[in-house]
């Protein structure tokens, strides 16, 4: 069962992006969307679902909230949001913080966030007053953890070190981009970090933009929001990655986008891999990752057609 090191956090193998909500899906569509994946999570996991105040500016969060008081299962997820840039001009500053902390709590008709991120460094506030602002929030109990996202390795390893030396709240995990196409950034720095200061990692973009999915080839036109970014991968490296996925994918009865889940939540340090849907069907795909189980050849095999 996945823990993020250093909590009490017992989530599922897989993390809901809630992006879409709000966005992609509609209300109607996201609570279906939430449905499916919580009915598909062993009873002895907690949900996992990832948001930020920054989705749909705050919808993405109110549609979360709803959800769960409607179906009365707050206690039984795990809810991450972060504070986000947006248009502030110091996003990490004690004050921004505190607000962004509270607009949250609002929208997700809850108490307190199980794990908040700094979405963004934010190198214009002093990474003294970003952590004792979530160490306050942490104290009071609105926060039950705090953790990174889009830091560098030695912002990362400055953040732990003031916190050690303040005696402060430390991060618990990093949330990098990082997937089977997208290597280097975390394998060349940021990993070492994560492991020598035993922390979680979540990656995101966990399908590169959809292209993962295999749905995205030289040639052909796909309908959505996330086409050219996913379109940057198409080329021969792309190809050898999707061909590799294909022959896993067909073994075992599944989508290829289980397996490219599967291989990322399998790699050293990852917690969760986080992934999204805007449909039923689309999630339905991303779930048998959850009982998959690659051979040491499947995963040598894909790391090989990605380098």
């Amino acid at each position: 069962m996945p823990q993020i090191p250093g909590t009490d956090l017992t989530v599922s193998d897989l993390c809901l992006g809630g992006n879409v909500f709000g966005w992609t899906a509609d209300e109607p569509t996201s609570h279906a969307v939430l449905d499916r994946f919580v009915d598909s999570v062993p009873s002895t996991q907690s949900p996992f679902v990832d948001t930020a105040e920054m989705y749909g500016d705050g919808r993405s969060e109110q549609i979360l909230g709803g959800w769960m008081a409607e179906r009365g299962l707050r206690d039984r997820m795990v809810v991450a949001t972060k504070a986000s840039p947006g248009r502030k001009e110091h996003p990490l500053s004690a004050t921004e913080i505190e607000v962004a902390a509270e607009r949250s709590l609002r929208n997700l008709q809850t108490d307190r966030i199980d794990l908040y991120y700094a979405h963004y460094d934010d190198e214009s506030t002093p990474l003294e007053e970003t952590l004792t602002a979530f160490d306050a929030l942490v104290r009071a109990g609105k926060v039950r953890y705090v953790a990174a996202s889009n830091y560098s390795p030695q912002r990362l390893t400055e953040a732990l070190e003031i916190s050690e030396k303040l005696g402060i709240t430390r991060y618990v995990a990093l949330q990098p981009h990082y997937n089977l196409v997208e290597r280097p950034a975390y394998e060349d720095g940021l990993r070492d970090v994560v492991a020598a200061s035993d922390l979680g990692c979540l990656p995101y973009f966990a399908l590169a933009k959809g292209f993962l999915t295999g749905k995205y080839r030289a040639g052909e036109r796909v309908d959505s929001p996330r086409a050219q970014g996913a379109q940057a991968y198409v080329g021969e490296r792309g190809d050898r990655v999707l061909a590799a996925l294909a022959e896993v994918a067909a073994a075992h009865g599944v989508s290829q986008a289980a397996v490219a889940l599967r291989w990322l939540a399998d790699q050293p340090t990852v917690t969760a891999p986080i992934a999204s849907g805007r449909d039923v069907d689309q999630v339905a795909d991303l779930l048998p990752m959850q009982d998959l189980v690659l051979t040491d050849d499947e995963r040598a095999a894909l790391t090989a057609a990605s380098e």
